[in-house]
Order: C-alpha cells, then sequence, then structure tokens
C-alpha cells in the first residue's frame, strides 16, 4: 500500500519527521487525522462512468479541496480513473490544478469582476460566463494572454443562483457568436444546475429541464456548436439518466457519498465513502458521578464513569451542533458527545469501559467497522454530509492511501 501525506491546504508543508526516537520507533500519529482513500475516489469514478448514459462523459468536481478531500490527490486520481473533465469554482482552484501538472479539459465557474481572466485563458481553462458583464471581461482579457477563449455559457435554468436568465440568454447568445466569429473565443459549452434533483419527483425537475432544452435550442439557432452541453450533478447523475447528455457533473459522489439519503446509501449506486476521521485520545480518567463535562455543564455524569478527551474541536471542522449528539467509535462501541465541543476537544463518556491515552476515536468513516459515517453526523447534527466532509479543518492532515 503507498501511503501519501499531504496536508490541507495544498502547497502546505508536509509534517516534520518526528525526531529524537530511535530509528525503529513508529512515527507517532497525528492527535486527528483525515484519511483520504484514493482507491475509493478511483472506484467511484468508474462507477459513475458506468451509470453515464448515452456515451456521456464524467466531469468530476474537485472544487473546495475536493469536498475537504485534497484537491491534487483526488484530481489525479479521477483523471486515472478515466474522468474526461475536472471543475473547480474558483480560479485559483483551477489554476493551482494546472499548477500541478494537470493538462486536461477544465472548467472553472465562480468568477467576479476583475478575475485572472486572462491566467485562465492562458492555462487553456474553460471559463464560464452566465452573463454580459462576464463575456466583456472574457473578451478584454483575450488581447492580454493572447490567445482565444474557452467559454462555456451558463442559462439559469430555475435555481436563481448564477447563470444568464432567460429573458438576456438570447442576447447573450448572439453575442457570444459574434465574439465567436471574430476568432476571440470558442463556445465549448452550454451547461446549467439543478435545484432539486436530490428530492425525487421534486415539480421543479420537469420545467428545469425543459428551460435547458430552450436555451440550447437558442444558442443553436444563434449559430452556436458547443463540445458538451451537462446538466447533471450528483443527485441526477444517479437518478435522472434524461439529463445526462454529453458530460454528467458528479461532485460529492466522487467522493463516496449519497447526496441525499432519499436517493439510497452510497453502495447502492456503487460509491465507498473515502474520507475516515481520527483521533488519538488526549486522556482517560474516571470521575464521580454529579461531574459536569465542558463549557456550561450542559452534561453531568450520572454516575461514577470513565470520560475520554477527544482532541478535535470546532477549529478542527467538527460541528459544535453536534454537542450532546455527535456519534463516535470508541473502545469498540458507539458513543455520544457528552457536553459542548469546544474548539480544540470533546468529551465522550464510556460509562465505565476501559480505555488508554493514544487509543482510537473514530469520528466517521464508510462504516465497514461499525464506525458512524458522514451521514450519521449529517443527520445528529441536522445538516448535510457535504457540510461535514467539507469543513474538516486546515489544521487536520490528509494522510492519502493507495496513490498508485
Amino acid at each position: 500500500m503507498n501511503v501519501h501525506h499531504a496536508p490541507n491546504p495544498v502547497g502546505t508543508a508536509r509534517p516534520a519527521e518526528p525526531t529524537g526516537s530511535p530509528a525503529h520507533a513508529p512515527a507517532p500519529l497525528p492527535r486527528v487525522r483525515a484519511e483520504v482513500d484514493l482507491a475509493a475516489v478511483r472506484d467511484n469514478v468508474r462507477a459513475l462512468r458506468g451509470l453515464a448514459r448515452g456515451g456521456a462523459g464524467v466531469m468530476a468536481v474537485v472544487k473546495a479541496d475536493a469536498y475537504g478531500h485534497g484537491m491534487l490527490p483526488c484530481a489525479r486520481a479521477a483523471r486515472r480513473a478515466g474522468a474526461d473533465w475536472l471543475a473547480t469554482a474558483t480560479p485559483e482552484e483551477a489554476l493551482a490544478v494546472r499548477a500541478a501538472g494537470d493538462t486536461g479539459p477544465l472548467l472553472c465557474w465562480l468568477w467576479t469582476p476583475g478575475g485572472p481572466w486572462a491566467e485562465a485563458l492562458a492555462a487553456d481553462i474553460d471559463v464560464s460566463v452566465g452573463g454580459a458583464w462576464a463575456l466583456r471581461e472574457v473578451i478584454g482579457a483575450v488581447h492580454a494572454a493572447g490567445r482565444p477563449a474557452r467559454v462555456q455559457l451558463k442559462a439559469d435554468t430555475g435555481l436563481g443562483r448564477g447563470g444568464c436568465a432567460p429573458a438576456d440568454w438570447p442576447a447573450l447568445v448572439t453575442a457570444a457568436r459574434a465574439a465567436e466569429a471574430e476568432g476571440l473565443l470558442r463556445v465549448t459549452g452550454v451547461w446549467s444546475h439543478l435545484a432539486c434533483a436530490d428530492e425525487p419527483g421534486h415539480p421543479s425537475i420537469p420545467p428545469q429541464l425543459e428551460a435547458f432544452r430552450v436555451a440550447l435550442a437558442e444558442a443553436e439557432r444563434a449559430g452556436l456548436r458547443p463540445e458538451v452541453r451537462h446538466l447533471a450533478n450528483s443527485p441526477a447523475a444517479l437518478t435522472l439518466p434524461g439529463t445526462h447528455y454529453d458530460l454528467i457533473r458528479p461532485g460529492l459522489a466522487v467522493y463516496g457519498l449519497s447526496p441525499a439519503p432519499e436517493l439510497g446509501l452510497p453502495r447502492e449506486h456503487g460509491l465507498r465513502p473515502a474520507m475516515t476521521l481520527r483521533a488519538a485520545l488526549a486522556g482517560v480518567k474516571r470521575v464521580p458521578g454529579g461531574h459536569g463535562v465542558g463549557y456550561g455543564h450542559h452534561y453531568v455524569t450520572p454516575g461514577e464513569t470513565t470520560l475520554a478527551l477527544v482532541p478535535a474541536g470546532y477549529a478542527d471542522g467538527v460541528p459544535r451542533h453536534a454537542s450532546g449528539a455527535g456519534p463516535v467509535l470508541v473502545a469498540g462501541k458507539w458513543r455520544t458527545i457528552a457536553g459542548r465541543v469546544a474548539m480544540d476537544q470533546f468529551v465522550v463518556d464510556l460509562g465505565g469501559d476501559p480505555a488508554e491515552p493514544g487509543d482510537e476515536a473514530v469520528l466517521f468513516g464508510p462504516g465497514d467497522d461499525g464506525e458512524p459515517t458522514a451521514e450519521d453526523w449529517a443527520r445528529a447534527c441536522g445538516t448535510i454530509g457535504y457540510e461535514i466532509v467539507t469543513r474538516i479543518g486546515a489544521r487536520v492532515p490528509r494522510i492519502h492511501l493507495n496513490d498508485d
């Protein structure tokens, strides 16, 4: 097994090797660590390729540090498994992917006025345009970059966030075609995003599909012939084959999580969660009944018991909303966080079961060994699995396994 240590964020130094220890001594484990199985990432991409209909390719989304999993190792894993495209939100993310040596098709979609358009064009990054202002900025950057732009036009089909409003779409595609005819750019894609694909049968889905068909027809009437059309995010990739067009665009599913409980468990789609969050107990002690635990004493021991200190808190990405609710596997059993989650630590009540400092606590993982999953944490915190994995903090090292 190859093991690659890559802390977050990308570009920071690797953890220092321990000093002053005998050569044969094992390196101490970090107090908390996120293990990321890149074999699972590769298998998930392959599974998603198998789900794609009509010859559609896969655009693997690696934004937000690959949903907390480590952008560059996961980008490499996705490419090795056959991802045709990669996608990021911010231009800084896309430029980091290019700086790491990736040369394949790459889309970046979250732009603001004055962004590094010229740098992106020079790096052969497809840029998303969802309004006349963005098209003007792209055209202005073409001369600085010394090359035509690769542009993907985004239509707002009902999500109401980024993208061109339907009333403005005919003017945008006409202007883009005119710029294309002048040799300033190539419209490589037309795309949009679904609002409620994670809610099967939601009434917004058919109108959005029709709006996308209308947007594509308008683009064609304007004379545009995009290389790719894409609409399907993770939930649509899993459950709406009619949305697959030329590419599916999975994000969370690449990392083995289901976008919503209503869509089934990951294994029902051939997916495997890639991240396991582990910590080494920082202390174990016996206390009497009536002993307060944590800020505010929101937990008081019901009787004599054993408390274990887990050295991870909200500065590491453990949600404060998990106070009194978050599940943790310690000493072979599920425990619930006792009292409040603090900035750097929380406590679990072992109920008298034995443990030692340095023993392992597993906050979440695939669930193969009885540990909680990210979805279990999402339910406990009243949120979604996306937030659980993406919020893991910068001081938690990502340890990448199976980086073949």
